[in-house]
């Protein structure tokens, strides 16, 4: 991945599109992105940075290039650490298209446009290697497993992370329906917290001519589906915003000659801000020891996919907007706060960190993502490097 100067030459875009579409060809799922992270750590050796600024297997598979400023003092960087963050995993859902570069794997897709956010960050790579700051240090952060909340978490959790403690962070992610290279950006809330709840209520099987010698969790099962629903109806995101979506449910194996032992709900809890997760978190619980108890049930619950509320930063989301400004990209607060959920909010809470993220339009009518037939844009990677270049180059030099 060659190339000469100091900005992206049409020659830098074809290759980062390539690698783009090499990425989208064989995706990898939360916690297996062990051939994305190879791919990824060789395309930075090949950029010229050498192997002991290229950490691997950072919470994970996750990989992190450090490229340090001109400044220097008893040989480590004077200024700041900036980061920047793309994420590795794709997504456990079937692509549908007839593009030449569809996913190889079948039920596994590149479908929230992470192999694009991989390709900006490289971008910025080769930016980097021929323009060097003139202080602190970037680290370019390629961290995994960020569909299911536990990626960001476990490479803060990484005792080598200590080394890449960040003052500031930034993020960019592909967003449809908004205008094609215009952005959302606002300080403050930006997405909201949220965690999966598996709810398992076991009983004892009986002939289905005889149910009264069974316990069957079927009304249990009915009840948990309206009443966990009810404890969040959605509405404005404001402070108080709270959401449960009911997911999944099942009772039994299917058979008409048996009544059903084991039963099971799958809810959503949403929360705009962090500390009312708890409190919403402990009502559901108190739902399900209701009904298990009520019913003569056995009760197991599991949490799964659990992010924090991300919010940015007002001196980092200007450093974004003025940036943005620089570059002739119109920003807006749009439709910001939102309510999927982010988990860069586990950077967001580091200590001395200030990060920002920003929503960068991937066209009004461009499908959404995660829907089968999405793909990111390719003519986002141009904008996206230069975004990243410019608040290098304000913070740094």
């Amino acid at each position: 991945m060659g190339g000469a100067g100091t900005m992206l030459t049409d020659f830098d875009i074809s290759e980062l599109t390539a690698f783009r579409r090499q990425l989208h060809r064989f995706p990898e799922v939360s916690g297996q992105e062990r051939g994305t992270a190879a791919w990824v750590a060789a395309a930075l050796a090949a950029c010229g940075v050498s192997p002991g600024r290229i950490v691997t297997g950072l919470g994970g598979h996750g990989v992190a290039a450090v490229f340090d400023g001109a400044a220097l003092f008893d040989g480590a960087a004077v200024g700041p650490t900036v980061m920047f963050r793309a994420e590795l995993d794709a997504l456990p859902i079937t692509e549908l298209s007839n593009a030449a570069h569809r996913s190889s794997i079948p039920g596994v897709a590149h479908l929230c446009g992470h192999d694009g956010h991989v390709a900006i960050l490289l971008g910025l790579a080769r930016m980097l290697s021929r323009h060097q700051p003139a202080r602190g240090r970037v680290v370019l952060m390629f961290q995994p497993a960020e569909e299911d909340g536990s990626g960001a978490a476990a490479v803060v959790a990484d005792a080598r992370f200590d080394d890449l403690h960040p003052d500031w962070a930034f993020a960019l992610h592909n967003f449809p329906g908004i205008a094609r290279g215009e952005c959302w950006l606002a300080a403050g809330p930006l997405s909201c917290a949220s965690v999966g709840m598996r709810v398992m209520l076991e009983g004892k099987t009986s002939h289905a001519a005889q149910p009264e010698r069974g316990v069957s969790p079927g009304l249990a099962v009915a009840g948990l589906i309206a009443d966990l629903g009810a404890l969040g109806r959605g509405g404005d995101l404001g402070d108080a915003f709270r959401l449960v979506t009911i997911t999944h449910a099942r009772l039994g194996e299917p058979a008409f000659g048996t009544s059903p032992a084991h039963g099971e709900v799958w809810a959503t809890l949403r929360t705009m801000l962090d500390a009312p997760m708890a409190a919403l978190k402990a009502q559901a619980v108190a739902l399900a020891e209701a009904a298990a108890k009520t019913h003569g049930l056995a009760l197991r619950i599991e949490w799964h996919d659990n992010f924090a509320a991300c919010a940015n930063d007002p001196a980092a989301t200007d450093h974004m907007a003025r940036a943005l400004d620089s570059l002739g990209m119109t920003h807006a607060p749009g439709g910001l706060p939102m309510r999927p959920s982010e988990d860069f909010g586990a950077f967001d809470k580091l200590p001395g960190c200030k990060s920002a993220m920003v929503m960068l339009g991937a066209g009004v009518d461009h499908a959404a993502l995660h829907n089968p037939d999405y793909d990111f844009p390719d003519d986002l990677i141009a904008p996206g490097v230069r975004l990243f270049d410019r608040i290098t180059r304000d913070l740094l030099g």
